[in-house]
Order: C-alpha cells, then sequence, then structure tokens
C-alpha cells in the first residue's frame, strides 16, 4: 500500500528533516544514544554482561504515594511523546486513519494485534535467555517495584505508554516522514527498527537484536496495512505479559535471572 500523504517541495523536505532532528533528539533518539552510553559502562565493567543486571520499572521515590505520582509522570510524559508525532503529521495535512489510528477495524485491529505478539513474544522470550546465557545480554529485570496496592495498574499504564510512544513514534510518524522525504520503503523500515533497536542497548546485544527484528516486523507490517493499532495493542500485551509475569514469578522460580 503507497503512503496516502501530501506531496511535499524542497522547502519542506528540509523543514521535515529539522523536524525530525529535533522530535528525536528529545524522545527516542536521544534514548538511543544513553542506552549506548549505558551499554559501554556495562562493557567496561570486570563482571560479565549476563552477571549484571538492569530494571526497567523502578521505584522514583520512597514515600509511596510520591512514587506513584512519579509513576505516572514517566506514563504522561510517553503519552505526550507519541501525542507530538501526531500532531505534527496532523499540522502537515496526515489524519489518524492514514496511518491507522481510526476506529473503524475494531476486530481485525485486534486480531492483527494477537497474531503480531504470538510472532513477536513466543520466539522473543527464547531469543533472550539464549541471549543471556551466551553473555550478550544483562539480566533484565521489568520490574523492581514493591507490592503497592497500585503497582499492577502503574506496570499496565506503563505498559500502554511505551507502545504508545514507540509505535506512534518510530513507526507512524517516523517512516511516514521518511517515505515523504523520498526514502525507499524497505530503507525507512530499517531505519525504524534501528533507532528501535537502539533505546534497548541498555539490555545487551540481545535487547538490540530482539527489538530490531521486532522493528522489522511491526514496521513490515504497518507498511503493508497501515493500520497501527494492532502495533500499539500487541505491543502493550508484550509489556504488560513482561511486567506483570516478572513480579509474579520473581524469587519464585529458579529459571528467571
Amino acid at each position: 500500500m503507497t503512503l496516502i500523504a501530501p506531496e511535499i517541495n524542497a522547502d519542506e523536505k528540509r523543514g521535515y528533516q529539522l523536524e525530525l532532528l529535533i522530535v528525536f533528539s528529545m524522545t527516542l533518539g536521544l534514548s538511543g544514544l544513553r542506552s549506548l552510553v549505558r551499554l559501554i559502562d556495562s562493557l567496561l565493567q570486570p563482571t560479565p554482561l549476563n552477571q549484571q543486571s538492569v530494571a526497567i520499572n523502578v521505584p522514583q521515590a520512597k514515600a509511596d504515594l510520591l512514587d506513584l505520582i512519579a509513576q505516572l509522570l514517566g506514563v504522561l510524559q510517553l503519552a505526550a511523546w507519541g501525542g507530538i508525532g501526531l500532531y505534527l503529521l496532523w499540522r502537515t495535512g496526515i489524519k489518524l486513519k492514514v496511518i491507522g489510528l481510526d476506529g473503524t477495524r475494531k476486530l481485525a485491529d485486534s486480531l492483527g494485534a494477537l497474531g503480531l505478539a504470538a510472532i513477536i513474544g513466543i520466539p522473543g522470550l527464547a531469543f533472550y535467555f539464549a541471549a543471556w546465557g551466551l553473555g550478550l545480554n544483562l539480566a533484565v529485570q521489568p520490574s523492581t517495584l514493591d507490592s503497592q496496592w497500585w503497582m499492577s495498574a502503574a506496570l499496565i499504564l506503563a505498559a500502554a505508554g511505551n507502545a504508545w510512544a514507540e509505535e506512534v513514534l518510530v513507526v507512524g510518524y517516523l517512516i511516514t516522514r521518511l517515505e515523504q522525504l523520498g526514502w525507499r520503503k524497505y530503507t525507512a523500515l530499517l531505519a525504524a527498527a534501528v533507532l528501535r533497536g537502539s533505546y534497548h542497548l541498555y539490555q545487551g546485544f540481545g535487547g538490540f537484536i530482539g527489538n530490531l527484528v521486532m522493528g522489522l516486523v511491526f514496521g513490515f507490517y504497518w507498511q503493508r496495512t497501515r493500520r497501527l493499532w494492532p502495533l500499539v495493542i500487541a505491543h502493550t500485551i508484550l509489556d504488560v505479559v513482561a511486567f506483570i509475569g516478572y513480579t509474579m514469578l520473581r524469587g519464585k522460580v529458579s529459571w528467571l535471572p
């Protein structure tokens, strides 16, 4: 399916290039650079990668209520990141329907999301354990939050926030803009997938490769269908299973890093 978006002239192309630089220097591009720094720091440690650990959702305040507020503010930031991408597309004539964020295909989008979650989730988990076992990855702790009354709700919201920010910015927004700038279809797909892998480098080489593959699968699906909701829903499912599942199994099974 081809891009349904207004044609742009040379001045608009320069504007879009600057726009991309600004957006990603504030959001996931900056996260990618920080992740690279964290990976280098881990590699410089005397212990192997798989003997180190990294946590994703961590306490952000000692007081229970303040911790909850801080967690919710993090979700709000992720929602705003996705909102920036949508707003910039809307300002240039690209509506929600064009990128597949309308509500006209609820059943098809839901089925697509379940399929994507299965395709990525099961092999992805196996790949993580293989990469960790080979020393290519840190032990990833999806959550180290204590058992507060609000923990599950906060983790679900965090999962939805991650999914929203990443899929809107890295797929709906970035690939659309790159296609408008004249990038070839699969070059834009690869660039978006590399970006997705980059901000997971803090997990190790396995985190980069696994998310690169996820980016290729998700991006290819979107380029074929122009439906973004399945990606957002599937990503939310994957993160909810990881976050909640880890908290339920932590300390109860021997095979979990």
